[in-house]
């Protein structure tokens, strides 16, 4: 039985190690610009990062070309969201079955939100939840290549403490102001997991869904739930034409600022980095608003 189970064992491990020594560096699909990013930062010199798909495409509406699944199959590991924001990827991997290529889920270990039965699948847009799934893809990757799997690691953590420092400035800031009473409405829900990290959350959403502007009559009632439930600032995706923000803007006065979701432009390696610095000082300047506002300075 011993020999029957190291037998299996050293059969799993060849399988594994198959594809990446036949080129030497592990080649790393990735669906999405920061995983992208991710993988990037963790493989370094010892692996090519490569996009699923090109640029300029819309994640929540495409579906594989056959340019795509020639790529796919040409993969050892394609690093997926996986809860919700490519379901393309998953539908197409699920249906062709790549051989030899390895599906990492980078939000498995990720604690997730959830309203209504449905998974928030914005864990990008956020610090803490990036860095779990750093150290989760650098993980599964060492295991496709363990003779990196150390470099993966160290990369790994080199990277997380990049993305840890850039909290510390908007947490200088915000010290000194009280948020117990800031009221946050957004366009759509992508801001819950940043939000968590400071405490708060969202008081009221505008979209329906993701891309799909509301209705007149819905439009009608969250401006009344704004005006009704005091909301001080408004959160809306950068770089996303929604005429109704402006309707809702003179309609309650309320401010608004601008998130990147960082899932449009090139694909880069610092693209995260660069974005988030972007979206946390957007955030210390809303939430240094809405607390001057209410007269809550400590």
């Amino acid at each position: 039985m011993f020999y029957k189970i190291m037998f299996s064992v050293m059969v799993f491990c060849i399988t594994l190690s198959n594809a990446y020594a036949q080129h030497g560096k592990l080649h790393v699909g990735t669906t999405l610009h920061p995983y992208y990013a991710y993988v990037a930062n963790i493989v370094g010199n010892q692996g090519e990062v490569i996009p699923l798909i090109e640029t300029g495409f819309n994640a929540h509406n495409y579906s594989l070309s056959p340019a795509d699944i020639s790529r796919l199959k040409n993969m050892d590991a394609l690093v997926v969201n996986g809860i919700g924001h490519d379901d393309f990827a998953l539908d197409g991997f699920n249906r062709i079955k790549p051989k030899g290529v390895t599906l990492i889920k980078a939000n498995d270990q990720v604690p997730l939100l959830r309203k209504n039965h449905k998974m928030n699948p914005h864990t990008f847009v956020s610090i803490d939840a990036a860095i779990r799934q750093v150290y989760a893809i650098a993980k599964s990757l060492g295991q496709l290549a363990p003779d990196h799997a150390k470099y993966f690691s160290k990369n790994a953590f080199l990277y997380a403490k990049k993305l840890r420092a850039l909290k510390k400035p908007v947490q200088d800031i915000l010290i000194n102001h009280d948020l117990s009473n800031v009221r946050i409405a957004s366009t759509h829900n992508a801001y819950g997991y940043l939000l968590q990290e400071f405490g708060l959350t969202v008081s009221a959403v505008v979209e329906p869904a993701h891309g799909v502007s509301p209705s007149a009559s819905q439009l009608q009632q969250t401006i009344n739930e704004i005006k009704k439930a005091d909301i001080d600032v408004l959160f809306t995706e950068l770089n996303m034409a929604n005429s109704y923000v402006d309707v809702i803007e003179k309609a309650t006065g309320i401010k608004v600022y601008h998130f990147s979701h960082m899932t449009h432009g090139q694909y880069s390696q610092d693209l995260v980095e660069r974005e988030m610095k972007h979206n946390l000082t957007m955030l210390a300047n809303a939430l240094t608003f809405a607390a001057s506002k209410s007269g809550n300075t400590l």
